[in-house]
């Protein structure tokens, strides 16, 4: 298989998307946040510290799908038209499961900003809670499905 951000010479470069068509591309990614009994109390009734810790988490989720070309080397910068959050309650865990749905009508696709924005996302969470918990441990960050683009789409099974 080749990589795609390597050039004849096997150095770095950013693909280069000219020739493709726009379409519409969405991804979705998840991740798992599990936090202590005492933290998950104290989201839940909206007790900690620092302030509405999944209100932040969400907007902090949304920056971060936004910045994903600042952060990740090789992705373009993207007009997205589209994000959207959604956090999953798990008491059993206990832990918080988020979602991020990125959207655009152009060349290249939006996997990247979905999993940085859930990266981003739980990452606030920990921020937020680590004075009530620093054993939180944030897990299964993936890609649910994508569609649109070359490659076709993707659901994971």
């Amino acid at each position: 298989m080749e990589l795609t951000h390597l050039d004849e010479n096997d150095k770095p470069k950013m693909v280069d998307v000219t020739e493709k068509q726009n379409t519409t591309r969405v991804a979705t990614a998840s991740g798992v946040i599990q936090v202590s009994s005492d933290a998950y109390v104290a989201v839940i009734t909206n007790s900690a510290k620092k302030g509405p810790v999944l209100q932040t988490a969400v907007v902090a989720a949304i920056m971060g799908a936004k910045k994903t070309s600042e952060l990740i080397p090789m992705c373009h910068p993207l007009l997205l038209t589209s994000i959207k959050t959604d956090i999953e309650e798990l008491p059993d865990l206990p832990g918080f499961k988020l979602f991020v749905t990125a959207k655009l009508s152009g060349q290249t696709g939006v996997e990247m900003e979905a999993l940085t924005g859930v990266s981003i996302g739980l990452l606030t969470i920990y921020d937020m809670l680590k004075a009530i918990d620093k054993s939180m441990i944030i897990s299964n960050i993936q890609l649910e499905e994508k569609k649109g683009g070359k490659s076709g789409d993707f659901i994971r099974q």
